[in-house]
């Protein structure tokens, strides 16, 4: 088996397709949370905080020095506790989407299995001709 056939044998499987389309939208999925971490919930806090932005708060180590072209040096800890707010929403929401399938798992599973549809004349009928012959036997 060739190098391409193993490769294309591998692309097709379903699992990696699923993997690529998991990936873009949890891509997808992080700008959103980002856009309401930066944009929706940060600036209420900010305002209750005094107008402080949150993406701007550091510790400076070093300053910037426009003369000697070196740039400031710094621990951006506001911008840290914005990503840690984000990891948090995507856990919350992906915790809520775990739960939501393991109960529809569970509803499914709790299902009584479905009846058989009950057979028509024709099988009926048919059914009564096979016993029929088999009684004559």
């Amino acid at each position: 088996m060739s190098i391409g056939s193993e490769f294309k044998e591998f692309i097709a499987r379903g699992n990696v397709i699923d993997l690529a389309v998991g990936v873009i939208i949890g891509g997808a999925f992080g700008k959103i949370v980002s856009s309401l971490v930066d944009q929706v919930i940060m600036p209420p806090i900010g305002l209750v905080t005094g107008g402080i932005d949150f993406a701007q708060m550091k510790i400076v180590l070093k300053a910037a020095d426009p003369a000697a072209k070196r740039t400031e040096v710094a621990i951006q800890y506001g911008a840290f506790l914005n990503t840690v707010i984000q990891f948090v929403i995507i856990g919350i929401v992906i915790f809520l989407l775990v739960k939501a399938i393991n109960n529809l798992r569970r509803q499914e599973a709790a299902a009584p299995a479905a009846t058989p549809p009950a057979p028509t004349k024709t099988e009926a009928l048919l059914e009564d001709i096979r016993d029929a012959i088999r009684s004559r036997s």
